[in-house]
């Protein structure tokens, strides 16, 4: 019975059946067929405990300040910045795009609110410069995603809530992999800029560098102190989320003044939207992840797929790649409330190290947003720059395959994720 249910899952994600219906749908199903002696009332709590955590709180402030900043001047500031210090590079247009997708995204910490932000500037000069349309859109697309791996990430605030593994350590192992992408961006649009001998930005003087790190310098703020802030133990990362929307506000409003303070009720309007389909989301998942635990589907699911005695490796390889394809065509959040009670106690028991499983659980979130057929990354930028899927996905398949070189290394080498332990 329990594998039809899982049938009937599927089958209604492929018919878009709104996510939370599919899975509290699941869930009631589940109950009413394999534990009819569950009481309805422990469904309820299920839902209202899986959001009942005070670490959840920094989902919305997060999201509160990555909307005023896109409404602000933020991108402009960084993107002027880095095309000061990088323009003149052979293929620099490309590894502006890139730099500044990943220095935004340590700002706003979605791969949304990037592409909104960066990816209509940039594609605008990239185009001046002699790239091609798709070249430019798979860089903003993959690009962006790097913000999911480069704090603050909401994806590893909640596995951290799930799992009890540190936000703040999640969020400095995040950097090493999200700066190796990066690395592995610029070094590609550099060969292809060779390649197709296209145009460099004029060299910028130091006049003018030191006039746009002024303009940049106080957004660099942003992950100084929210990382800083939680590391060195001043607060936790919801008070980090607290104090990023006040310092988004001192800077939009009051320094910059690119947004008014009447604006920020509109603002907020948005942040609320989002942040209620976000935790109904979250509470469906919980009360999903429950009823498979209660019902012992990890263990049932792991010896049908990996059998008695498993490797490590297996036992890696099996993790990443069901949640790869399950962030390919379901939010990640509702991917990591489904399959992480499944695959944490096994890979931790393995003996690897709940930090680096979760920086590899955000690696699947983060392909899962670029890939196709279904990645939100895609769509957002169908939607931001009014182009056909087709066009769109055309470039994206060589940033694909660096994404995926670099997901392999991690996967093999997984304490190389943990690294940053012996440095500080």
């Amino acid at each position: 019975m329990l594998w039809w249910i899982m049938l009937l899952i599927l089958a209604m994600l492929f018919l878009k059946v709104p996510i939370m219906v599919v899975l509290i749908s699941a869930v009631l199903l589940m109950m009413a067929t394999l534990a009819p002696n569950l009481d309805t009332v422990i469904f309820v709590q299920q839902l209202v405990t899986a959001i009942d955590s005070y670490v959840l709180l920094a989902i919305p402030m997060f999201i509160f300040t990555a909307d005023i900043i896109v409404e602000g001047k933020t991108a402009d500031r960084l993107l002027d910045f880095v095309r000061d210090i990088f323009g003149h590079i052979r293929g620099g247009t490309g590894i502006v795009t890139a730099a500044t997708s990943t220095l935004f995204g340590s700002v706003s910490g979605s791969s949304q609110a990037t592409i909104a932000a960066v990816g209509p500037p940039m594609r605008r000069r990239a185009l001046e410069y002699g790239y091609t349309d798709s070249h430019i859109m798979g860089n903003i697309v993959n690009s962006a995603g790097i913000a999911i791996l480069i704090p603050p990430s909401i994806v590893m605030i909640y596995y951290g809530m799930l799992t009890g593994t540190s936000i703040g350590e999640l969020f400095i192992a995040g950097l090493i992999p999200g700066v190796m992408i990066f690395l592995g961006f610029a070094i590609y649009e550099y060969i292809i800029a060779v390649r197709r001998d296209l145009p460099v930005q004029p060299r910028a003087t130091i006049r003018q560098i030191w006039s746009s790190f002024r303009k940049a310098f106080l957004t660099f703020g942003f992950p100084v102190l929210i990382l800083g802030g939680i590391y060195l133990g001043i607060f936790s990362p919801t008070e980090a989320a607290a104090f990023s929307v006040l310092y988004a506000i001192i800077l939009e409003v009051f320094i910059f003044r690119s947004v008014k303070l009447r604006d920020l009720y509109s603002i907020a309007v948005s942040t609320a939207v989002v942040t209620s389909v976000v935790f109904i989301l979250l509470a469906a998942g919980g009360a999903f992840s429950w009823i498979i635990s209660y019902l012992r589907v990890p263990q049932m699911l792991t010896e049908a797929t990996l059998g008695s005695d498993p490797s490590q490796l297996q036992v890696i390889l099996i993790m990443s790649l069901f949640f790869l394809v399950s962030c390919m065509f379901v939010d990640s959040l509702v991917a990591i409330a489904i399959l992480t009670p499944i695959f944490f106690p096994l890979v931790t028991q393995m003996g690897v190290d709940p930090v680096a499983v979760g920086i590899l659980v955000t690696m699947q979130a983060t392909l899962g947003t670029v890939t196709p057929p279904f990645g939100v990354n895609i769509f957002t930028a169908c939607a931001i720059f009014q182009q056909p899927y087709g066009k769109v996905v055309k470039g994206i398949i060589p940033y694909i395959v660096i994404f995926a070189v670099i997901n392999l290394i991690l996967i093999f080498y997984p304490d190389f994720i943990t690294a940053y332990r012996s440095i500080l």
